[in-house]
Order: C-alpha cells, then sequence, then structure tokens
C-alpha cells in the first residue's frame, strides 16, 4: 500500500481560540453559568474535539440537538451535563436514558413519553421544559403550560432541571421582540415549579442582564463568527480553511470564466484556478461576489464556484508571487466566515456546517 496523496484543502482548527471565546461568552453571562451549544459536530468542527476543549476551559453543561450527537459528547465526557434540545423523538428515549442525557420535552406528548421511561426506571429522569414565547417553532403553548402548571400529575415524577425558550431577535438588539419574549417567558415559567432558567443564546448574552438567568446558552460565538445582525464578531477566529492552486493562466479580454459564462474579461487578465468549490462547503452563490486571499492580499472570485474548483483574479499580484501548489486562504484571518455568509447570501452558521471532509483537517492549541 502507498501513502495516500496529500489533500488539496487544509483546515485548521484553534482549539485555544475556542476555549478563550467561551472563556469570554462566560464572563459576559454576568452571574449566570455559559453553556455551550455543539450540535451539528460541533459545528462542523468535530464535536469531540470541539467538548474536550471546552471541558478544558471550564464548561460543564452542553446542548445538542440529537440523541445519537448527545451519546457522542457523552462518550468524551462521562461527567457533563448534556441537553437534547429536539426532546424524545420516534425511538430515542430508552437511548437517552442509557446515555444519561436530558431531554428539552417541547410538548404534553414528549412529557407522556418521558414520565413512562421514568416509571420503568422505577425513578425521577432529569428534563428540561422548552416553552414557545414567539418562534412558534418547538415548545409549550401558553396553554399547555397552564396545563402542566396546574396538575400535579403532569410534571409530578420528572426531575425538572431547567426551563427555557429562545430568543428569535437577539441578533437585533433594537427588536421589540426580544422584550416581548423576555416578558411571555416569565409568565410561562411563574406557572411551573421552581426551577434554573434560560433563554440567551450567543447574541442574546450581549443584551443584558436581565436575559441571563440562570444559564446561557452560547454557540454560533463559540467558534469565531459573529451572533449579531449588524456588527463584527468581537471573538477570536476558531477555522482557517485554506486550498491549493492548481493552474495560473492568462485570460484575454473578452474571455469567458466558468460555466455559464457569468463572467467575461473586461481587459487582459491573470487568474488562479484552485482545488475547491461548493463540495468543500464554498457555496456555489459565492462566485462573482467573494474574495479569497493570497499572502493576506484579497483576490476576488471570478466566475462560478464549481463542484472542485473555484476561479480567482489575481492581476493585482506580482507573478512571481501566484504559482501552482501555493496556498490561498478561503477563510481566516482575512477572510472572516462572516465575510464568506456576507458575499454568499448565508449566515456563518451555514458555512461552518457545510464545510466537506475532503479537508485535511489539523486542531492546534494556540
Amino acid at each position: 500500500m502507498t501513502d495516500a496523496p496529500p489533500f488539496p484543502g487544509h483546515l485548521t482548527i484553534d482549539l485555544g481560540a475556542l476555549a478563550r471565546n467561551w472563556q469570554a461568552a462566560n464572563e459576559a453571562s454576568g452571574t449566570a453559568t455559559a453553556s455551550a451549544v455543539v450540535k451539528a459536530d460541533g459545528y462542523g468542527l468535530g464535536v469531540v474535539r470541539v467538548v474536550d476543549a471546552l471541558y478544558g476551559a471550564g464548561c460543564r453543561t452542553f446542548f445538542v440537538a440529537l440523541a445519537s450527537e448527545g451519546a457522542a459528547v457523552r462518550h468524551a465526557l462521562p461527567d457533563a451535563e448534556i441537553y437534547v434540545l429536539n426532546g424524545t423523538m420516534k425511538d430515542t428515549a430508552s437511548a437517552m436514558v442509557e446515555a444519561d442525557l436530558v431531554p428539552v420535552l417541547n410538548d404534553l406528548t414528549q412529557i407522556l413519553e418521558w414520565k413512562t421511561c421514568c416509571d420503568a426506571a422505577g425513578r425521577r429522569l432529569p428534563a428540561a421544559l422548552m416553552l414557545d414565547t414567539g418562534m412558534s417553532r418547538l415548545g409549550l403553548d401558553a396553554d399547555q403550560v397552564s396545563a402542566a402548571g396546574s396538575n400535579p400529575e403532569v410534571l409530578g415524577n420528572l426531575d425538572l432541571k431547567l426551563v427555557m425558550s429562545h430568543l428569535a431577535c437577539a441578533d437585533d438588539a433594537s427588536s421589540d421582540m426580544n422584550a416581548r419574549q423576555r416578558a411571555s417567558f416569565d409568565t410561562l415559567r411563574a406557572k411551573l415549579p421552581d426551577a434554573p432558567a434560560s433563554l440567551a443564546n450567543s447574541a442574546g448574552i450581549f443584551l443584558g442582564a436581565d436575559y441571563h438567568y440562570d444559564l446561557t446558552r452560547p454557540g454560533i460565538c463559540l467558534y469565531g463568527a459573529s451572533p449579531f445582525a449588524a456588527a463584527s464578531a468581537p471573538f477570536d477566529p476558531v477555522v482557517r480553511a485554506m486550498a491549493e492552486i492548481i493552474q495560473v493562466r492568462d485570460v484575454k479580454a473578452g474571455d469567458t470564466i466558468g460555466y455559464g459564462a457569468t463572467y467575461a474579461a473586461s481587459a487582459a487578465m491573470r487568474t488562479a484556478t484552485i482545488a475547491a468549490g461548493y463540495a468543500d462547503g464554498i457555496f456555489r452563490t459565492a462566485g462573482n461576489s467573494a474574495m479569497a486571499a493570497i499572502n493576506g492580499t484579497l483576490v476576488p472570485y471570478v466566475g462560478r464556484v464549481s463542484m472542485d474548483l473555484i476561479a480567482l483574479d489575481v492581476s493585482a499580484l506580482d507573478s512571481a508571487s501566484v504559482k501552482p501548489g501555493d496556498a490561498v486562504e478561503l477563510l481566516g484571518s482575512t477572510v472572516s466566515v462572516d465575510d464568506l455568509a456576507q458575499a454568499t447570501g448565508t449566515i456563518g452558521y451555514e458555512v461552518l456546517t457545510s464545510l466537506g471532509s475532503r479537508y485535511e483537517r489539523r486542531y492546534i492549541t494556540g
């Protein structure tokens, strides 16, 4: 067997920056404690390495979306508290009991299913309740909260660890929705047994102490992207994605580049074609709008992004400084996750969770 050929793309994940970002979020949470949202394989960065770094930084509470994700975190962190946001989906309740996971129960049906697990286990099992305060997505509505709070039988054999809701517009501090949701949360949770409360996501932490309650739930900010709609991230970048130049070529005035001939050279130019594309999480919509960087200099995408290739305009660079085999920054200190997201009409969450499997991944601690 010969050694596998090297990867044309490289993804460096700075676990030291990740840890510092959690510590910053925890400090900004005031008297509350920060947890960490690590769903979707740690926002695409590898959940086992992510939770190990966060645990080392002091985090002890983690949120995932699915029971299978929770089981992976439990294997890595035997003594962490792990919440499953989607609750007791079909055939997952017994697995959550076995892995000591805490379901976030989203309606009366899930509550009943978890109570059945309590009966089968012969003991009170931990649970959280999600309250719908305006997103109309998941959670008990006002009538269900009243039913649960007025009938001791509904929650009687649950060990209620947390009552929570989720902010819809925290990325916009001026939105009236934030205060309305906080008021609704206070009204609804007053109908339930006393339990620790959680409302703030990454952006919600920065709405102030009134939103902190007992536990905050930072997610995107941990990974270096901005949680705000119109502000840059006050956090350290975590991800650096690099791709290799395959070919440098001269393009004549009038020549077109890429599928659909969406770019035509207005004058003679030089391009560099790199080994990356939408199979690597660089969205097709980045064509003719996004920027990459070569040695700290921004260079624009020209033509459509294809599955494996992107063309860049390198006319402004000295010809000796751009050659096949050189590395190009797709994400990093010059091109942030939010820069790429803005150029492609999406958000940092989607950029991070779309990074493909074709990168060679390297984890560093500083």
